[in-house]
């Protein structure tokens, strides 16, 4: 009887699948400085106000960090008109990794050097693995 349990045991942990994988995360960036010419946008997180990217107008670029491990992305296509050197809508792309950045800019007569961004997503994709989708809102400052 102990025989045929156990059988039915180790039959029923070679058939169970491999548990999944730990999912990676977007994680905050830390403090990041102003470009020393140009817009840099600062996108928070909506659920917990984290610092998760920091993307440039000039060179067009994105930095986010995914499950600890700081990236800078290059833009590969952007779409709209957009505000201050970014797009409504941007794609960036580094490695096997993808972003899309989707930003709502609002500028305003009391930011002289910049805008707010009420509203965006930011989604990352890679192949084989789920993809993350991230509320953010934040400000754009710009230098001359």
């Amino acid at each position: 009887m102990i025989a045929l349990l156990f059988a039915a045991l180790v039959q029923a942990a070679q058939a169970a699948p491999p548990p999944p994988a730990a999912a990676v995360t977007l994680g905050p960036i830390g403090e990041q400085r102003l470009p020393a010419k140009g817009c840099a946008a600062y996108l928070w997180s909506v659920a917990d106000r984290q610092l998760v990217a920091m993307a440039t107008a000039d060179p067009a670029t994105i930095r986010v960090s995914l499950g600890g491990r700081t990236l800078d992305l290059t833009r590969s296509a952007g779409e709209g008109a957009g505000k201050l050197g970014f797009a409504d809508q941007a794609e960036y792309r580094g490695g096997d990794v993808t972003a899309r950045l989707t930003m709502e800019i609002v500028q305003q007569e009391a930011l002289t050097a910049g805008a707010k961004v009420p509203a965006g997503s930011l989604q990352i994709d890679r192949p084989g693995q789920d993809g993350i989708v991230v509320p953010v809102a934040g400000l754009i400052g710009c230098r001359a």
